[in-house]
C-alpha cells in the first residue's frame, strides 16, 4: 500500500503581494503547457495578481537553472552578491523528462536537482523543483493531469511556492 498524502495547505493572505516567475523547459511541449498553465491558474487562485506571474522558456531541462538564475537577477546585468536578493517572491522550474536508453536522462536529472537547490541559497528566494523524472510517456501525462482520474501537479508546485515565499515575508 503506498501513502502519498500531501497534507493540507494554508492559504496565505501574503500571496496578494507576491511575484512569482515560472521558468519552464520547451520539450515535452504537450505536458509542460499543462503543467505551467495549472501551476499560474492555482497562483492566481491562491492571490496572486495574474499581472505578477512572469512565464519564461528556455530551450530545455538542463537550461533551466540558467534561465531561473537569469531571469532573477535584480538588474537583469549585475552578478549577484550575497546581500542580492531576487525581484521575485519565489520561481517554479517546470520541465519533463522521460527515461530513454542511454544515461542522459540521469545526468540532466541530478544536474538541475542540484544546481535548483544551490540557487535558491544564491538569491535567497524558494525555487520550486518541477521537473518531472518519468520512465515513461504515460507517467507524464499522468503528472499534467491529462489523463482521467489523476492530478496536475503544477497545482502543488503553486501552493508550494506560496507557502514557501510566504516564511520570508
Amino acid at each position: 500500500m503506498e501513502f502519498k498524502d500531501k497534507g493540507s495547505y494554508e492559504v496565505s493572505d501574503k500571496a496578494k503581494d507576491m511575484k512569482v516567475l515560472i521558468v519552464h523547459a520547451r520539450w515535452n511541449e504537450k505536458v509542460v503547457n499543462a503543467l505551467v498553465n495549472r501551476a499560474a491558474e492555482r497562483l492566481v487562485e491562491l492571490g496572486v495578481a495574474k499581472t505578477n506571474i512572469d512565464i519564461v522558456s528556455v530551450a530545455g531541462s538542463y537550461e533551466l537553472p540558467f534561465g531561473v538564475y537569469a531571469h532573477n537577477k535584480n538588474d537583469g546585468v549585475t552578478p549577484f552578491k550575497e546581500t542580492n536578493t531576487s525581484r521575485y517572491d519565489a520561481t517554479i522550474a517546470i520541465g519533463t523528462l522521460i527515461k530513454g536508453d542511454t544515461m542522459h536522462f540521469e545526468f540532466i536529472a541530478d544536474a538541475v536537482a542540484k544546481e535548483l537547490m544551490s540557487l535558491q541559497f544564491k538569491i535567497s528566494r524558494p525555487i520550486i523543483f518541477g521537473l518531472l523524472t518519468c520512465f515513461t510517456e504515460e507517467q507524464a501525462l499522468e503528472r499534467a493531469g491529462l489523463i482521467e482520474g489523476h492530478r496536475n501537479l503544477g497545482e502543488d508546485w503553486a501552493e508550494a511556492a506560496i507557502e514557501m515565499a510566504a516564511k520570508l515575508k
